[in-house]
């Protein structure tokens, strides 16, 4: 049995085939289009998942949307009619989206997957998260706790996961969330909102957490169950295009860092004091499920999830055992949740657990070329290269990295999920005091404060990190041990703000954070063969089995899927060489020269009109409908004129015939006119639509709420308790059967 699952509209668009309750294949949508957390409908990771498997949309026997369009369409406008009359900006930018998009998520599926005639399920976005991180974990009984921004209503959820079933205790709703809190300050920063929270994370270590308890006082009412409310009168999420608003930067003293800005000391300290309340949240509501569960294993997803730094607290410090992290536990692990939820939870299938090995195979779900295709590659570019046995890849790389070379690493099946594995990685010698510094600014193009990970052999790991567990996902910090670290003098003790990354503070500098934490990757012979086998002969050669492993890409742009993305990304760099498969390329004997950006590559534009008319389709098809249309346009204009005239404009039909003859033997040379007229059109549709949806904000929706304001109607509950013991919303004893989702609300 064949279930597609899917997400798409928020950011980090995927898709994933599940068969007979296996995960087949999955990826980002993004891969494909090189558009960095494309948001956009994955018609191309569909349409490769189809293909890996060779399946033709007949033989899908269901599809598993993520989450519930309609619902979440409620919550947005619910959300207008609280804060109408204010945000107009939002309401002219979402309601578009929706109307063209995001409402159609049936007639979207039925025409990427024209044959498909099975059902369409639709969970919610929380059941999704909480499916992919129990259903796809190595446990038969364990608790789960999912936080992320916002779903439909709910921004966290808990609940209790055992064989083949899924019960959500309990849910924090919007617009409470605690992804939209560490976005607000993302935001506040200088970073780009569900992009640049890695960045603010990565930031915090070089701070103190001075602003805390400002944060805790005045920004947030926090239950000693980790639940919470948050004071909206200091953010802007909710009405407008920013995350804070005037009183937000004036607590702080401060307006919004602007982008590429220089970073001052205070914004380090913001940066610790959010992350340090952030762990704080996230450790009082694992023990809060742990109090209502009793539950020894936690299985974590939702965009949270992805703060590494976090989880490591929970699991060195919480009261679980063992804690799982779903590797994709952003929205592009939504869509496997989906899938997974629909096997198990709906269909009712039995559930067979493997308790060493969890169902992720390693997050290498992607596409995979083989050296034939590789060697065809460089062969057609006439690319120079030396071939390897696999035997000897481990050795040569391995001197490479010691001599201080970086090397792109460009192995078997792509990644799922934000981290590169090592399959598309890009390597370095941890050892080395001056790597950090060359990968962030001459490879990666990104912020020189930006810590790497390290790849490290599992059976290794204890002798090197504080972790009391594995870490194949690379989404857990621990403290390096203290035989690692190097003792500083009195200036080095005393260096502040980013002058902490000029001090070497361990054997193994590179991989080393300026708090001495590391965020590890354990590498175990089955999962990865050829890479364990590096570390291995790294670590014999020259001491430490420990590497830099950073995601192949540059800063904007995302992971490399194929070896043409491979090579762009090493010609345009500092890298020194790169490894696609079996074939070694060094950087001195390429001529710079090929650089094929894929012809679908987008740049992303601030305005929906700019990209909508950036990216018309002239195709020859639609250059025929347009004559054709114009014709019958132009013949009933002349018919009209000729019944009132008694005469006949023969020049126009001359055109309608010049037109019609172009469109069938040369369509190509129309198109200019047709984007020119097509421009036109979206032009005159933006304007009417922003004048027509201005116009239903204030003479509809604003009367509507403040009416209900009159009546003392709510729509949105932001009201703070002083007596309440708990925000969290009671969920036990909620039943639903299938054909509750077979709706989308």
């Amino acid at each position: 049995m064949n279930i597609l699952g899917i997400s798409a509209f928020y950011h980090d668009s995927a898709a994933c085939l599940v068969q007979d309750g296996k995960i087949i294949s999955a990826a980002q949508e993004e891969r494909f289009t090189r558009k960095k957390h494309d948001q956009s409908f994955p018609a191309n990771a569909i349409k490769w998942c189809l293909k890996y498997s060779d399946l033709k949309g007949s033989e899908i026997d269901c599809i598993a949307f993520y989450d519930k369009p309609f619902l979440k369409f409620e919550r947005l406008l619910e959300t207008y009619l609280a804060y109408a009359p204010q945000g107009l900006k939002s309401f002219n930018k979402a309601m578009p989206l929706w109307i063209k998009k995001k409402m159609w998520i049936k007639e979207l599926i039925q025409k990427e997957t024209p044959s498909f005639k099975g059902d369409i399920y639709f969970p919610q976005h929380h059941e999704s998260h909480a499916a992919s991180a129990f259903f796809a974990s190595p446990f038969k009984e364990a608790a789960f706790l999912t936080m992320d921004g916002v779903g439909e209503w709910a921004t966290a959820s808990f609940g209790v996961g055992k064989d083949n079933k899924i019960n959500l205790m309990g849910e924090l709703r919007f617009p409470h969330s605690l992804g939209l809190l560490y976005s607000a300050f993302t935001y506040y920063l200088g970073f780009r909102v569900n992009s640049g929270e890695y960045k603010l994370m990565g930031l915090a270590p070089y701070g103190d957490a001075k602003y805390k308890d400002l944060i805790l006082s005045k920004l947030i009412d926090l239950r000693d169950d980790g639940s919470f409310k948050l004071r909206m009168k200091y953010f802007n999420y909710c009405a407008g295009l920013t995350m804070t608003n005037k009183k937000f930067h004036d607590l702080f003293n401060m307006p919004p860092r602007k982008s590429e800005s220089v970073l001052t000391q205070k914004h380090m300290d913001i940066a610790r004091s959010i992350q340090a309340v952030t762990e704080n949240i996230m450790l009082k509501m694992a023990q809060h499920v742990y109090e209502k569960t009793k539950m020894k294993r936690l299985c974590l997803a939702g965009g949270v999830a992805l703060n590494c730094v976090g989880n490591g607290r929970i699991l060195q410090e919480g009261p679980f055992e063992e804690v799982w992290i779903q590797p994709a536990a952003g929205d592009a692990g939504a869509a496997v949740g989906a899938a997974l939820f629909c096997w198990y939870q709906l269909l009712a299938n039995k559930r067979v657990v493997d308790e060493k090995n969890d169902a992720m195979s390693y997050s290498y779900l992607g596409p995979e070329f083989k050296d034939n295709e590789i060697e065809e590659f460089l062969k057609e570019n006439n690319i120079k290269y030396k071939e390897l046995s696999k035997d000897n890849i481990p050795e040569e790389i391995s001197n490479l990295i010691a001599e201080e070379n970086v090397i792109g690493w460009f192995q078997g099946r792509m990644e799922f999920g934000p981290r590169a594995l090592g399959h598309r990685s890009i390597l370095g010698d941890a050892r080395s005091a001056k790597m950090q510094k060359k990968i962030n600014l001459k490879i990666k193009f990104r912020e020189s404060f930006r810590p790497f990970a390290p790849s490290v052999l599992e059976d290794k790991v204890a002798d090197y990190f504080k972790l009391k567990s594995n870490s194949p996902y690379m989404l857990l910090t621990a403290p390096i041990k203290d035989e690692l670290k190097v003792k500083l003098n009195e200036a080095e003790e005393k260096a502040q703000g980013l002058e902490k990354l000029n001090v070497v503070r361990s054997e193994i500098p590179a991989i080393t954070h300026v708090d001495y934490s590391a965020r590890v990757q354990s590498v175990s012979r089955e999962s990865n063969p050829l890479f364990y086998k590096l570390l291995d002969n790294f670590g014999r050669k020259y001491k430490y089995p420990v590497i830099i492993n950073t995601s192949f890409n540059v800063r904007g742009e995302p992971i490399v899927l194929s070896p043409q993305d491979a090579f762009n990304c090493f010609i345009e760099t500092d890298m020194d060489y790169l490894l696609l498969g079996s074939y070694l390329l060094n950087k001195k004997e390429q001529v710079e020269q090929r650089n094929k950006k894929a012809e679908h590559q987008e740049k992303e534009h601030f305005f929906e009109l700019i990209e909508d008319i950036k990216n018309i389709e002239t195709s020859n098809e639609n250059i025929k409908k347009f004559v054709l249309a114009l014709g019958i346009v132009i013949l009933i204009f002349n018919g009209f004129l000729y019944a009132f005239k008694d005469f006949m404009y023969f020049w126009m039909l001359f055109l309608a015939l010049l037109f019609s003859g172009f469109a069938l033997v040369r369509p190509s040379i129309l198109k200019p006119i047709y984007k020119v007229w097509t421009s036109i059109a979206l032009v005159i549709a933006w304007i009417i639509n922003t004048l027509v949806l201005s116009v239903v904000f204030y003479v509809v929706v604003t009367p509507i709420a403040l009416i209900a304001r009159l009546g003392k109607k709510t729509f949105l509950d932001i009201k703070i308790d002083g007596q309440s013991k708990t925000y969290w919303n009671n969920l036990e004893g909620s039943k639903k059967d299938i054909t509750t989702y077979k709706g989308q609300f």
